[in-house]
């Protein structure tokens, strides 16, 4: 009897679909979702900074930006010329960024920048500065990017303020990274991670209904890139956030468990792909039990020896029967995964240690085929300006010193 009794339950579980599992475990891990949401993907720079702009330009009552950093480039620029007149018309404008991720970029934001754009009244803050002795202010980063404007639509995705999303850069050419659009219940979550993050840096409190979003969305924003699929404000979606010492495990969960319940394809594409024995073992796992696995990395990346690591990896799960694709025309900074066609994720978090075990990250999960499809739509664009990887083209790409650098950046992959 017993015996029977957990067939049963093996059987009811097997036959619930990737997306009601995902969500289910999720729950259990305290995410909700709400169905009331539209959400417009922004496949590129070009499409979110002049999406961001326009919304900018029509807002009533605040304008709230998180980023891991606004580089003091030409993009930075122009956003701060959209800002500036919306305090002169009594908006609220705050923004924050991250200590290390100003220090660690090629054009960073001085104190004399700085004074610049608070002159104008625009409210802005850094998340613990980088000091002496500097290895401690490695870890625990904010890399998480969220806009939230007058709480009725946010911004989430991969993208910081930097104009090499649209221009590139000369070492690598094009950088691919995409970004979405919420309107919805979820705008709330993301309000209230933002307002958390604020008071954790000022000691300042945000209170009142004017920052959240209402029964009804903002009719008043004209001109943005419109969500045109069937589900627009119907889709399901929840936000994962993780925070250090609180939810740790939040988004690591997610790619396991998205992965273990995928029935029948997962397509991947996520720029640091240094990987976890767990995340390896479930990709491996997944193709023995005939889930077809794509994974889409770059050729050319922005950083040293983590790539290498990546590269090892993508061999590794190439040979267990995972299909790879090496993109070539520059980076792919993109962090998406979509699984059997039912659900995916647009957001903040690598498949690298910093990510998954350090950084404040976000990530929304989007439970609907049209969103779904409009990512493999992408994926399958992107095949075209790629390599298949084989063990005839793997030898031709990497060199034997290479590969042997690849096998050391793998031992330290806990650290990347």
């Amino acid at each position: 009897m017993l015996l029977g009794c957990g067939l049963l339950i093996c059987s009811l579980v097997n036959a619930q679909t990737s997306d009601s599992l995902i969500v289910n475990q999720l729950r259990s891990k305290g995410v909700s979702f709400s169905h009331n949401n539209s959400v417009t993907l922004l496949m590129d720079g070009q499409q979110k900074f002049a999406d961001l702009f326009k919304a900018i330009d029509q807002a009533h009552s605040s304008i709230h930006m998180e980023y891991f950093n606004f580089r003091n480039d030409s993009i930075n620029h122009e956003l701060i010329k959209h800002l500036e007149p919306k305090v002169k018309e009594g908006v609220e404008v705050r923004l924050l960024f991250d200590g290390f991720g100003n220090s660690s970029n090629n054009r960073p934001m001085r104190k004399k920048d700085l004074k610049a754009i608070r002159a104008k009244g625009i409210e802005i803050y850094e998340f613990n500065p980088v000091e002496f002795p500097w290895f401690d202010d490695i870890f625990n980063r904010d890399h998480r990017k969220i806009v939230v404007i007058d709480g009725k639509i946010a911004y989430t995705g991969g993208m910081n303020v930097a104009d090499y999303y649209i221009k590139g850069k000369k070492a690598i050419g094009t950088w691919n990274d995409m970004h979405c659009r919420i309107e919805g219940d979820e705008v709330n979550t993301l309000q209230r991670i933002f307002i958390r993050m604020w008071k954790k840096v000022t000691n300042k409190d945000i209170r009142g209904p004017k920052y959240f979003y209402g029964e009804f969305p903002a009719k008043y924003f004209k001109g943005l890139k419109a969500d045109n699929t069937p589900t627009r404000y119907k889709k399901m979606v929840g936000i994962i956030n993780r925070e250090p010492h609180t939810s740790n495990d939040i988004i690591r969960t997610f790619y396991v468990n998205a992965i273990n319940d995928a029935k029948k394809s997962i397509k991947l594409i996520n720029p640091y792909f240094t990987l976890s024995r767990k995340l390896k073992k479930a990709l491996k796992k997944a193709v023995k039990r005939g889930v077809k696995v794509e994974i889409m990395l770059s050729t050319k990346s922005d950083i040293p020896l983590t790539p290498d690591c990546g590269f090892f990896n993508a061999h590794n799960l190439m040979q267990a029967g995972c299909s790879v694709w090496m993109y070539t025309p520059g980076f792919h900074h993109t962090k998406i995964i979509m699984v059997d066609d039912k659900f995916c994720t647009v957001g903040s978090a690598n498949l690298n240690s910093r990510s998954l075990r350090w950084d404040y990250e976000e990530n929304a999960v989007i439970i609907d085929p049209y969103t779904t499809q409009q990512l493999t739509d992408l994926f399958e664009k992107d095949k075209k300006d790629s390599f298949l990887l084989t063990e005839e083209s793997w030898r031709k790409w990497r060199t034997p010193t290479q590969r042997h650098i690849g096998w050391w950046a793998n031992l330290l992959s806990p650290f990347l």
